[in-house]
């Protein structure tokens, strides 16, 4: 039987097991299951520092509790955010990851009742020197509250970073979530979402990129407990040289959820031979009046496609690139903050070189003079 409790590695090291396991196990021989992943641990031994309310030890996070503890007991403080009944902040909240650092980050919002907030997270590191960072955001939507959350990992490969996400919606409550996951020696991604009030909804839009032998580990959970909630849950990605990159997308249409519609896709670009690619997508259901649909695809660039391309005079490489940059330039786009922005180019920068990440910020300056 696996572990499921933090082991102390060493005194400056934890290993966590069972990590970003999903809802229902399956496919144990092809180790999908779950990742283990192994954290410095630091000594705050005298140390005082603030703590979220106790509310939000009750939010499940997508990478489950030991990630949520080893954070919370590594975290130099806490960070509580609330947004009041009916106000529509026009800053966005951020949550800023220095990896190189090795910065970890708790944080805690809430939107009271008919209140909107941008939330971006943003995880960026530029060194050669290896390091952990983690980022743990739990968030409480109250009735008929519209959160944007703007999820940015842009990390180089000496960098290994755990995000975990955990979200509760009440009543009429709105989620738009997108996740660009762009890089990182070591990258794990949870993400839960709870609908528990009625007619709550989520969209969440994950893209990915995954190179050289870097690993990507994500788990998605989407609870829906209301009556007529609605989960849109759509990923895709590119994976190319050796990575290895897991997916586990779980919608668990619970007993009382009557008119609830849950739907989760998946899109796989493969450009490489030596790639290892795990999908498990998951509906579990207990209730007779929902509906529930998922579905994956895998594939390469076909060779009519190719021909295409190449009549053009592009290279197989440029032509792969193409879909790369649509990945970067989509980051761009609706990256919310200048910081978000500068974390996209300077990983376009690395993966797709100068040239490319300059034609990024130009097509972003010209999209800003054609909307004023």
């Amino acid at each position: 039987m696996a572990q499921s409790i933090a082991e102390q590695t060493s005194a400056d090291t934890v290993t966590l097991h069972r990590v970003n396991t999903p809802l229902a196990q399956t496919w144990n021989y092809l180790r999908a299951n779950d990742i283990t992943l192994t954290v410095p641990k630091l000594s705050r031994k005298g140390d005082v520092y603030f703590a979220l309310p106790q509310l939000y030890r009750k939010i499940e996070c997508g990478m489950g509790e030991q990630v949520t503890e080893w954070v919370t007991s590594q975290a130099a403080d806490a960070t509580y955010v609330e947004v009041r009944r009916g106000e529509h902040r026009a800053d966005p909240i951020v949550v800023d990851v220095d990896s190189d650092a090795g910065t970890v980050r708790d944080t805690g919002i809430m939107l009271r009742e008919g209140s909107s907030a941008t939330v971006v997270v943003i995880a960026h590191g530029t060194g050669t020197a290896e390091a952990t960072s983690a980022s743990l955001l739990r968030i409480v939507a109250e009735k008929r509250a519209r959160l944007t959350l703007v999820e940015i990992v842009a990390e180089t490969d000496a960098i290994q970073h755990l995000e975990s996400v955990g979200i509760d919606a009440d009543d009429d409550a709105v989620l738009d979530v997108r996740q660009y996951l762009l890089g990182g020696g070591k990258v794990a991604v949870g993400f839960a979402a709870n609908l528990a009030g009625d007619r709550a909804r989520i969209e969440l839009n994950t893209r990915y990129l995954a190179r050289q032998s870097e690993v990507l580990d994500i788990n998605h959970v989407v609870r829906q407990r209301g009556e007529n909630t609605r989960a849109q849950i759509n990923e895709s990605g590119v994976l190319a040289d050796a990575a290895q990159k897991s997916l586990r997308a779980t919608i668990d249409l619970i007993h009382g959820g009557k008119g609830s519609k849950g739907n989760e896709a998946e899109t796989v670009l493969v450009t490489g031979d030596d790639i290892v690619n795990k999908t498990m997508p998951v509906i579990l259901c207990d209730e007779d009046d929902v509906q529930g649909n998922h579905g994956a695809t895998i594939g390469s660039i076909g060779p009519d496609q190719m021909q295409y391309l190449r009549d053009r005079g592009l290279s197989t490489r440029e032509a792969e690139d193409l879909y790369v940059r649509a990945i970067f330039d989509d980051a761009t786009i609706n990256a919310p903050t200048d910081a978000a922005r500068q974390a996209v180019l300077a990983r376009a920068a690395e993966v797709l070189g100068q040239e490319i990440a300059h034609d990024l910020s130009d097509g972003l300056f010209l999209q800003a003079e054609e909307e004023a």
